[in-house]
């Protein structure tokens, strides 16, 4: 499996940097993108161009629904982060899995994370139109609330950047491009950074 792999590499790939994982599902994992272009490895670019000396770590999964965030909390927390990109819940939320779920298992990891004293950057995410605009707004509140409650970082549309930009969403209007990739990148650095610490 590539994500033991990763763990098993972890010690040789990270032990001059502190590690920033991102924790996600296939908007991390770069669904139908080639290596090196999700956004993860973006923002490794963009941080190691601004000087900041972490390891970013791309542990998205295609197609995990916060369940399975719930599932892999332990083996995220055994490597002991410095900071992680919580990106779950769109997955529950095409499924239309209930709410009370998605709010509390997202709920868990933000614990998981917050006792270890790990810092967080929760990334929200919204729903098709066709999902209706009472279900759209609750799902969203999902991570507002959530974000409040844990007092993290925030960004509530990590796709706010991108919408409108042409070329950046895949034929299968979910997935970013490689384009949209560098712009979500780009989108989260600014909550990433007060989260980092500069030099080694």
């Amino acid at each position: 499996m590539l994500f033991l792999l990763l763990l098993a590499a972890l010690p040789a790939l990270a032990a001059d940097r502190p590690l920033l994982v991102c924790y996600g599902d296939s908007i991390t994992a770069g669904y139908g993108l080639e290596d090196g272009q999700a956004y993860p490895e973006e923002l490794q670019r963009d941080l190691d161009r601004a000087g900041y000396h972490y390891k970013v770590m791309n542990l998205g999964t295609s197609g995990a629904t916060t369940k399975d965030a719930v599932a892999g909390l332990r083996s995220i927390l055994a490597l002991h982060p410095g900071v992680v990109i919580v990106e779950f819940g769109g997955n529950d939320g095409l499924r239309g899995l209930p709410l009370d779920q998605t709010r509390r298992n997202l709920d868990a990891v933000l614990t998981g994370f917050e006792t270890a004293h790990i810092k967080i950057l929760l990334a929200g995410i919204t729903l098709p139109p066709n999902y209706g605009r009472d279900y759209i707004q609750q799902f969203e509140q999902v991570f507002k609330e959530l974000a409040a409650k844990h007092h993290t970082a925030f960004v509530p549309m990590i796709y706010k950047d991108l919408v409108r930009v042409p070329g950046t969403i895949q034929a299968d209007g979910i997935h970013p491009t490689a384009k949209g990739s560098e712009i979500l990148a780009r989108t989260l650095l600014p909550a990433v950074v007060p989260l980092l610490r500069k030099g080694k």
